[in-house]
């Protein structure tokens, strides 16, 4: 009900379009891939037009929207409006994700380990390089920890998923803020593996016994790795699960006052992630190919309509009713090259039954 008082509150006279499009042509986020991919089947389904979606990380998505490449570029970091301002760019979410600590440790059961947010910081920090340090076995009693060196693996290229990682390092380490603080891309220490996209993350935990990565949640699961437990702002050790991404949602300002800028790390909540993240599709605010970018936006709301439990299947959480209004208000305001408001027209739901 929701969903549908939002796009009345910009309109319901529109117009469907009933013509098949050539493929729309997506690029970025990792993180974001399997649930563009369980929509696009969806949508094609429905439509006739298919994503070909390239997973190549934010940065790179947002250089290839910039440059005219693609149709949409899809990242985990929100554009701030001064700077999707200043690039004639719009920035809306689509579903909300999480980024997940996973290790290399036979001896350890799967999903037992737990660490807190310093001390995660300080194994980044490369402060703490062994797995039966005293820090690592006063919050593990009991557990066997191995007399075995920390293999750090992070992402070389600019990626979300470390923004969001780094985001929650700073907040709950002065450390981590002052040495390194909240960016996209680092230069990380020497001796540290460096990989490009989660999917190669994920091999190089895997290939190293004492690794510790970051990847984003989905892997988790598709590859059987072993999570870590943190311990959230409520003073809870937890576990990656849809529900408590659901309730790190719920505890913020996204919920609260449907700002989708605001950060989603360490929010309050019995069963709060924290390290949950949002997932973001770009297009220009004045589109010079302008039936491209339609095609694309009618993707997203497609996706806002019909896509909920796909994304569910697919291991997201969806929007709350209020970010998802906002969410349409700001693409509302895409026009083509001579004025044209192919924002609101995106919003005329292609066919298919709502789910």
């Amino acid at each position: 009900m929701l969903k549908r008082t939002a796009l009345a509150i910009l309109g319901s006279a529109l117009i469907t379009s009933t013509a098949v499009a050539a493929d729309i042509q997506g690029a970025g986020s990792t993180a974001a891939a399997p649930v563009y991919r369980v929509w696009s089947t969806g949508y094609a389904a429905a439509t006739g037009t298919r994503l070909n979606y390239a997973a190549v990380g934010s940065g790179e998505g947002i250089r290839r929207i910039r440059e005219g490449q693609v149709d949409f570029g899809a990242s985990d970091v929100p554009l701030s409006p001064q700077e999707a301002s200043k690039s004639g760019l719009v920035c809306v979410p689509t579903v909300v994700t999480a980024a997940v600590p996973v290790i290399n440790l036979p001896s350890v059961p799967k999903g037992q380990l737990k660490l807190t947010g310093d001390l995660l910081a300080k194994i980044f920090l490369g402060k703490v390089d062994s797995w039966d340090a005293p820090e690592i076995r006063a919050v593990n009693p009991g557990l066997a920890l191995p007399n075995l060196k920390i293999h750090p693996v992070v992402r070389a290229d600019g990626s979300g998923t470390t923004y969001h990682f780094s985001a929650y390092l700073s907040e709950v380490s002065a450390d981590w803020k002052s040495t390194y603080g909240t960016k996209s891309a680092f230069s990380w220490p020497a001796g540290y593996t460096g990989a490009k996209g989660s999917g190669e993350v994920v091999k190089a935990v895997q290939s190293n016994r004492g690794a510790i990565g970051y990847v984003d949640y989905n892997y988790v699961l598709d590859e059987g790795l072993n999570p870590v437990q943190l311990r959230n702002a409520d003073g809870n050790f937890v576990s990656a699960t849809v529900g408590g991404f659901r309730d790190a949602v719920v505890h913020s300002n996204w919920n609260r006052k449907g700002d989708f800028t605001a950060s989603l790390v360490n929010q309050a909540g019995a069963d709060a992630w924290p390290i949950t993240m949002g997932t973001f599709v770009v297009v220009p605010a004045v589109s010079r190919a302008g039936e491209r970018t339609l095609e694309a936006m009618k993707f997203v709301t497609w996706g806002y309509l019909h896509g909920d439990q796909l994304a569910r299947e697919a291991k997201f959480v969806p929007l709350p009713g209020q970010v998802q209004a906002n969410a349409y208000r700001e693409l509302a305001r895409v026009t083509d090259a001579s004025g044209k408001a192919i924002g609101l027209q995106s919003m005329a739901s292609p066919a298919g039954k709502a789910q």
